[in-house]
């Protein structure tokens, strides 16, 4: 140690005499780093991280602090695994670059040149979309997360059903985050190199990186007792939340791994692609992920986050910036109960990998500019500090939109109808289901397999939801009347409209009745002005429907003038009105649709 410390100082002395500027190199931050962190975590109310950090092709430092769950004593370590969320973006656009050093694939290509029934809401952006344009957030599309989300849809059915995600901004107009294309991505890799994305990245890049506690998929955590707990901030209180599995759309943000396998992956970016003397990348595939593709406007939350940048882009699977003269490539991840950083200086040969099991923490961002600023030999600065008085802003501001909220609730009133009549199934081409039941004079609202909330009434018909799992919170459901006075659609704010699907119809006749009474139905009913003819006829002892167009439809009896029409969508009802024991009208009804009335012909 006496020996290093005299060199470094030699070295020191004669750069001076030289008249140049030296940066630290080869060392880890030292004592009192570990003293910010420890004080970093309890400031953050984090309950453990791992840290690594790369310098000139060596580790210098793989560290953990703090515990790998609240309460309890086993520490974090550099082996303790975590979600490495979406920095696992950066290695789907890895696997691509190895597809187009191999000439099986272009940048430029058409997605749908691999993914035959790919297809999007607007037939331009489906015709034009390239491979380079899956990892740069530039769709077109925001998020859309539902689809996967805590959802039973497989990578395959989420692809199916991107088609029904409107555009909100023209093709390559401006960046909207979107995890959904990275799914693409990966789904190009079976369909090019015959495995999957998961096997791709086992064979091509973990195993050469000697990333052995590295994988894809949470169920691999049965072969590892050091694995990180998830933790999230509900109602201002740190708590163990579950883990989420989200192998639906693994290449988005599925990797799990420990800072010293992610080490491994710093120092082939730092290398351009060269790992340990072996290329598994070339030069060009490296600048080209490094490289500005999508412009980010550094305004609001992002301008305060990165109060030194002048730019901010997104590459592919990297989002970039500048830091004091110095480019900065680096993604964050996030995942229910975790949070994690990989940031490299590629100037400075400098890089750092930083998890946590704490949802939603920027703790990582903070420790990452500390860093940079020692290996830079810049002044020291607190940028924990700084950072979390910048989120308790940003939180501060959130509860006061809350608070407008509770303000602008409108008090007095009450549901246009019965709370009963708002339960019934609702259904959307994108998300599928939403129900709302009636139980035990409460409603009920259930999404997917994983989202069950209860709905209390704020105003009108608007309802706040709570759902049940803490970390999935709160939100709105608003539900919309038709013009006859019936629900028929919902809103999940910030999701989707559904639709209200028509009443289950009873599986048999409700009431029995006979020849005659039936006969009273038969005749030839006209809908006035439009030439349209329905005939009611006796055939058996069933009356049948006969509509222009359409099949023969069998009415079932479910009351003395009402019938269901068999063969028909669910829901679809012949309703008669009588005056002096005849037809005085026919009229069509459809769930909550427009009825139409049809008048007997003389």
């Amino acid at each position: 140690m006496k020996l290093r410390f005299r060199k470094s100082l030699f070295l020191l002395v004669i750069v001076l005499l030289a008249g140049l500027e030296i940066t630290y190199a080869q060392t880890e931050p030292g004592p009192a780093f570990d003293n910010y962190v420890n004080n970093a975590l309890k400031e953050w109310q984090v309950p453990g991280l791992a840290i690594a950090i790369v310098k000139d092709d060596r580790i210098v430092m793989a560290k953990g602090y703090g515990t790998r769950e609240l309460g309890k004593t086993l520490p974090v370590d550099e082996r303790t695994l975590f979600a490495i969320g979406s920095s696992s973006k950066a290695f789907t656009a890895a696997a691509i670059a190895m597809l187009v050093d191999e000439n099986k694939l272009k940048w430029d290509d058409p997605a749908t040149k691999y993914l035959p029934g790919f297809q999007l809401y607007d037939p331009y952006s489906t015709r034009e979309l390239t491979v380079a344009d899956l990892l740069t957030h530039r769709s077109g599309l925001m998020r859309g997360d539902m689809l996967w989300y805590g959802s039973a849809n497989n990578r395959s059915e989420i692809l199916r059903r991107i088609r029904y995600l409107r555009p909100s901004w023209s093709l390559r107009a401006r960046f909207g985050y979107q995890n959904i294309m990275f799914l693409a991505a990966g789904e190009i890799i079976p369909s090019v190199a015959g495995k999957s994305w998961d096997d791709f990245l086992g064979e091509r890049v973990f195993a050469p990186l000697g990333m052995k506690d590295t994988s894809t998929t949470i169920r691999s955590f049965s072969n590892s007792s050091n694995v990180a707990t998830p933790h999230a901030r509900i109602e201002e209180k740190v708590q163990i939340v579950a883990w989420r599995n989200i192998d639906n759309i693994a290449p988005a943000g599925s990797i799990n791994s420990n800072v010293v396998d992610m080490a491994q992956w710093v120092r082939l970016n730092l290398g351009a692609g060269v790992y340990e003397d072996k290329r598994l990348l070339s030069s060009g595939a490296m600048k080209e992920m490094h490289s500005p593709h999508t412009i980010i406007r550094l305004e609001g939350a992002m301008e305060r986050l990165y109060p030194d940048a002048h730019f901010l882009t997104y590459g592919l699977g990297w989002f970039l910036s500048d830091y004091h003269g110095r480019k900065i490539v680096e993604h964050g991840g996030a995942i229910d109960g975790m949070r994690a950083l990989v940031a490299m200086m590629p100037e400075e040969k400098l890089g750092v990998v930083i998890l946590t099991n704490l949802h939603g923490t920027v703790l990582p961002q903070a420790l990452m500019f500390r860093i940079f600023d020692f290996y830079r030999g810049a002044p020291e600065r607190d940028w924990s500090a700084n950072l979390l008085k910048t989120i308790k802003a940003l939180e501060g501001q959130a509860r006061d939109a809350e608070k407008k909220a509770e303000a602008e609730r409108v008090s007095g009133t009450n549901p246009s109808l019965a709370t009963e009549k708002y339960a019934g199934k609702y259904e959307s081409e994108m998300y599928g289901e939403a129900n709302v039941d009636f139980e035990d004079g409460k409603l009920i609202a259930r999404f997917g397999p994983n989202f069950t909330g209860d709905l209390e009434h704020w105003h009108y018909d608007r309802f706040r939801v709570k759902w049940r799992d803490p970390i999935q919170g709160k939100g709105f459901i608003n539900f919309r009347l038709s013009p006859q006075g019936k629900i028929d659609q919902l809103s999940i704010e910030g999701l989707s409209e559904f639709t209200r699907a028509p009443d289950k119809p009873a599986a048999v006749a409700a009431v029995t009745l006979t020849e005659a009474e039936l006969k009273k139905f038969v005749g030839k009913y006209v809908l006035e002005g439009a030439g349209v003819e329905v005939s009611i006829e006796l055939v058996g002892d069933s009356l049948k429907a006969t509509v222009p167009a359409q099949p023969v439809y069998t009415l079932v009896p479910v009351a003395a003038d009402r019938f269901r029409l068999e063969g028909a969508p669910d829901g679809f009802f012949a309703q008669f009105e009588l005056a002096d024991g005849k037809p005085k009208s026919l009229t069509l009804v459809q769930g909550s649709r427009p009825s139409v009335v049809l008048l007997p012909k003389p």
